[in-house]
Protein backbone atom coordinates (compact mmCIF):
# COMPACT_ATOMS: atom_id res chain seq x y z
CA UNK A 1 0.00 0.00 0.00
CA UNK A 2 1.04 3.61 -0.68
CA UNK A 3 1.92 5.91 1.72
CA UNK A 4 -0.68 9.19 0.75
CA UNK A 5 0.74 12.28 -0.56
CA UNK A 6 2.09 14.88 1.84
CA UNK A 7 -0.55 17.18 0.36
CA UNK A 8 -3.06 14.81 0.77
CA UNK A 9 -2.43 14.90 4.40
CA UNK A 10 -1.03 18.03 5.23
CA UNK A 11 -3.68 20.47 7.02
CA UNK A 12 -2.89 23.79 5.37
CA UNK A 13 -3.38 22.08 1.78
CA UNK A 14 -6.63 20.62 3.02
CA UNK A 15 -7.87 23.91 4.08
CA UNK A 16 -6.83 25.51 0.94
CA UNK A 17 -8.29 22.82 -1.13
CA UNK A 18 -11.66 23.30 0.92
CA UNK A 19 -11.72 27.11 0.86
CA UNK A 20 -11.34 27.37 -2.94
CA UNK A 21 -14.32 24.76 -3.62
CA UNK A 22 -16.00 26.73 -1.51
CA UNK A 23 -15.43 30.10 -3.01
CA UNK A 24 -14.54 28.86 -6.69
CA UNK A 25 -17.83 30.07 -7.89
CA UNK A 26 -18.09 32.41 -5.60
CA UNK A 27 -16.13 35.03 -6.57
CA UNK A 28 -17.99 35.88 -9.91
CA UNK A 29 -20.88 36.88 -8.12
CA UNK A 30 -18.73 39.42 -6.11
CA UNK A 31 -17.05 41.00 -9.24
CA UNK A 32 -20.84 41.18 -10.50
CA UNK A 33 -21.32 43.52 -7.63
CA UNK A 34 -18.27 45.28 -8.60
CA UNK A 35 -16.42 44.42 -5.68
CA UNK A 36 -12.80 43.21 -5.58
CA UNK A 37 -12.82 39.76 -3.31
CA UNK A 38 -10.78 42.30 -0.21
CA UNK A 39 -13.95 44.88 -0.42
CA UNK A 40 -16.34 41.89 0.01
CA UNK A 41 -14.42 40.38 3.27
CA UNK A 42 -14.19 44.07 4.74
CA UNK A 43 -18.25 44.48 3.75
CA UNK A 44 -18.87 41.17 5.06
CA UNK A 45 -17.26 41.87 8.29
CA UNK A 46 -18.26 44.50 8.89
CA UNK A 47 -22.01 44.62 7.71
CA UNK A 48 -24.03 43.24 11.19
CA UNK A 49 -21.53 44.34 13.45
CA UNK A 50 -19.95 46.95 15.69
CA UNK A 51 -17.56 49.25 14.09
CA UNK A 52 -13.82 47.74 14.19
CA UNK A 53 -10.58 49.83 14.26
CA UNK A 54 -8.47 49.84 10.85
CA UNK A 55 -5.90 47.23 12.82
CA UNK A 56 -8.77 44.82 13.39
CA UNK A 57 -10.36 44.98 10.70
CA UNK A 58 -7.00 44.10 9.07
CA UNK A 59 -6.66 41.52 11.27
CA UNK A 60 -10.06 40.20 10.24
CA UNK A 61 -9.99 40.28 6.34
CA UNK A 62 -6.43 38.90 6.49
CA UNK A 63 -4.60 41.84 4.82
CA UNK A 64 -2.06 44.23 5.82
CA UNK A 65 -3.01 47.28 8.17
CA UNK A 66 -1.50 49.94 5.14
CA UNK A 67 -3.35 47.78 2.76
CA UNK A 68 -6.61 48.37 4.39
CA UNK A 69 -6.22 51.70 5.73
CA UNK A 70 -6.13 52.66 1.64
CA UNK A 71 -9.14 50.23 0.73
CA UNK A 72 -11.31 51.74 3.46
CA UNK A 73 -10.24 55.54 2.27
CA UNK A 74 -11.46 54.37 -1.12
CA UNK A 75 -14.50 52.48 0.14
CA UNK A 76 -15.53 55.90 1.89
CA UNK A 77 -15.46 57.44 -1.01
CA UNK A 78 -17.44 55.04 -2.78
CA UNK A 79 -20.17 55.36 -0.01
CA UNK A 80 -19.58 52.01 0.93
CA UNK A 81 -18.17 52.65 4.39
CA UNK A 82 -17.39 55.47 7.12
CA UNK A 83 -14.27 56.41 9.12
CA UNK A 84 -15.24 58.10 12.28
CA UNK A 85 -12.45 58.91 15.05
CA UNK A 86 -12.27 56.42 17.66
CA UNK A 87 -14.74 58.35 20.94
CA UNK A 88 -12.34 56.15 23.58
CA UNK A 89 -8.72 57.06 21.63
CA UNK A 90 -8.91 59.61 18.78
CA UNK A 91 -5.64 58.34 17.58
CA UNK A 92 -7.41 55.38 16.25
CA UNK A 93 -10.50 55.37 13.13
CA UNK A 94 -13.16 53.28 13.33
CA UNK A 95 -14.73 52.05 9.97
CA UNK A 96 -18.14 51.65 9.88
CA UNK A 97 -20.91 49.77 7.12
CA UNK A 98 -22.96 52.84 5.75
CA UNK A 99 -26.68 51.48 4.27
CA UNK A 100 -25.41 51.74 0.83
CA UNK A 101 -22.64 49.09 2.04
CA UNK A 102 -25.28 46.68 3.95
CA UNK A 103 -26.99 46.76 0.95
CA UNK A 104 -24.59 46.11 -1.69
CA UNK A 105 -23.31 42.98 0.42
CA UNK A 106 -26.85 41.73 2.08
CA UNK A 107 -27.15 39.53 -1.15
CA UNK A 108 -23.70 38.34 -1.75
CA UNK A 109 -23.92 37.00 2.66
CA UNK A 110 -27.11 35.43 1.65
CA UNK A 111 -25.43 33.63 -1.66
CA UNK A 112 -22.31 32.71 0.58
CA UNK A 113 -25.17 30.74 3.24
CA UNK A 114 -26.26 29.53 0.40
CA UNK A 115 -23.05 27.92 -1.10
CA UNK A 116 -21.95 26.90 2.46
CA UNK A 117 -25.00 25.07 3.09
CA UNK A 118 -24.50 23.25 -0.39
CA UNK A 119 -20.84 22.36 0.23
CA UNK A 120 -21.97 21.13 4.22
CA UNK A 121 -24.53 18.86 2.94
CA UNK A 122 -22.30 15.82 2.85
CA UNK A 123 -21.77 16.44 6.69
CA UNK A 124 -24.42 15.69 9.14
CA UNK A 125 -25.13 18.23 11.93
CA UNK A 126 -22.98 17.19 14.62
CA UNK A 127 -20.22 16.88 11.97
CA UNK A 128 -20.74 20.38 10.65
CA UNK A 129 -20.81 22.21 14.11
CA UNK A 130 -17.78 20.08 14.90
CA UNK A 131 -15.98 21.46 11.81
CA UNK A 132 -16.89 24.89 12.86
CA UNK A 133 -16.05 24.53 16.04
CA UNK A 134 -12.15 23.14 15.38
CA UNK A 135 -11.64 25.11 12.82
CA UNK A 136 -12.28 28.78 14.78
CA UNK A 137 -10.37 27.01 17.59
CA UNK A 138 -7.29 26.85 15.05
CA UNK A 139 -8.22 30.21 13.85
CA UNK A 140 -7.51 31.29 17.55
CA UNK A 141 -4.46 29.32 17.65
Amino acid sequence: MTAPRFVEDYLGYLLGQANHALYKDFDSHVRAAGLSSIEWRVLATLHDGDPLTVSRLAEEVLAKQPTVTKLVQRMSDQGWVVLQADPGDQRRTLVVATAAGKRLVRPLVEKARTQEATMLRALAGPEKAALKKLLAKLARG
